[in-house]
């Protein structure tokens, strides 16, 4: 047999422990080079650059998807 709880976990407990479970929005910033909303920290997926140096080779041009 395990730990067992010595009383029941009310709602407002629960609730209040899950409150930090939420999903987050990604961080988007511009790209200096395109100026098309990308993750920081990550490379370009649009132009392949990252910090001004072209770091993926981009076989097309996608466009923006809203």
């Amino acid at each position: 047999m395990g730990a067992l709880p010595k009383r029941k976990v009310t709602k407002a407990a629960k609730g209040k422990r899950r409150s930090h479970h939420h999903l987050k929005l990604p961080q988007l910033v511009s790209c200096p080079q395109c100026h098309q909303p990308r993750l920081s920290h990550h490379a370009c997926p649009n132009c392949g650059t990252y910090r001004g140096r072209q770091v993926l080779q981009i076989k097309e041009k996608r466009s923006v998807a809203q």
